[in-house]
């Protein structure tokens, strides 16, 4: 399967977040995720697995109670359930990967 970017819609969020599910299909789903500076992904859980990469910009994440920076390059894993969240300290753009898909994105 091929999935064009132009062609996946752009999902905004309010407060400067905004969300575009890139593809999906069997357990998986890959999602980009934009904040403009000083956006919060508040913190949240849920059961599914996730993996953040960060494709740009700088974020303070918090995961389980631990708060780090993390820039492009960088990677996080969230274990189903864990409460986790977000500051944008400078634009970026976040590619978050889940298993079992989130159908409450599609």
């Amino acid at each position: 399967m091929f999935i064009y970017h132009k062609e996946r819609p752009l999902e905004e969020l309010g407060n400067g977040v905004s969300r575009r599910v890139l593809a999906c299909g069997g357990s998986m789903m890959a999602v980009e995720v934009t904040f403009a500076e000083g956006a919060v992904g508040p913190l949240h859980h849920h059961r599914h697995e996730q993996l953040t990469y960060v494709l740009s910009g700088r974020f303070a994440f918090t995961i389980d109670g631990e708060t780090r920076e993390v820039g492009a390059g960088d990677t996080l894993y969230k274990a189903p359930d864990v409460v986790h969240g977000c500051v944008c300290l400078e634009a970026g753009v976040l590619l978050d990967t889940f298993t079992p898909q989130r159908e409450d994105f599609l």
